[in-house]
C-alpha cells in the first residue's frame, strides 16, 4: 500500500527540529532527508529511521523492523506526537551516518 502524501508532510513537519527535512517519492513510498542526508523511509504510512548504535543506546525502547521485505532493520517510530523526541532521534541518527558521496558531474 502506498503512503499518503499528507502523512509524509506531517512526519516531515514533526521532524523539522532536526534540520531541513525533505521528502522524495520513491516507488509509492517516501525517502526522508535531513540537510541532504538520507536517514529515513515512510512505508505503508509508517516511519522507519535508519538504525544506528548511538540511537539504540539512547533509546533502547525503540522497536526494530524492516520497512519492506528483504530490507535491513530500521527503527519503527510508532509515537509521532512528541516532536522534540522525534527531532532529537533524527538529529542523532544523521550525526552518526556517513556523509553522502558527492555526485559526479557529467564528463565533457
Amino acid at each position: 500500500m502506498a503512503s499518503k502524501v499528507e502523512f509524509a508532510e506531517f512526519v516531515a513537519d514533526q521532524l523539522s527540529g532536526a534540520g531541513i527535512i525533505t521528502c522524495k517519492k520513491m516507488f509509492g513510498e517516501y525517502g526522508l532527508y535531513c540537510n541532504g542526508k538520507f536517514f529515513a523511509l515512510i512505508c505503508d504510512d509508517q516511519l522507519f529511521i535508519k538504525f544506528t548504535d548511538a540511537v539504540k543506546s539512547e533509546h533502547p525502547e525503540l522497536t526494530e523492523a524492516p520497512p519492506y521485505e528483504g530490507a535491513k532493520n530500521h527503527f519503527l517510530i510508532e509515537n509521532l506526537d512528541d516532536k522534540a523526541t522525534l527531532s532529537a532521534i533524527a538529529a542523532a541518527t544523521c550525526a552518526n551516518l556517513p556523509e553522502p558521496k558527492p555526485k559526479n558531474g557529467r564528463k565533457k
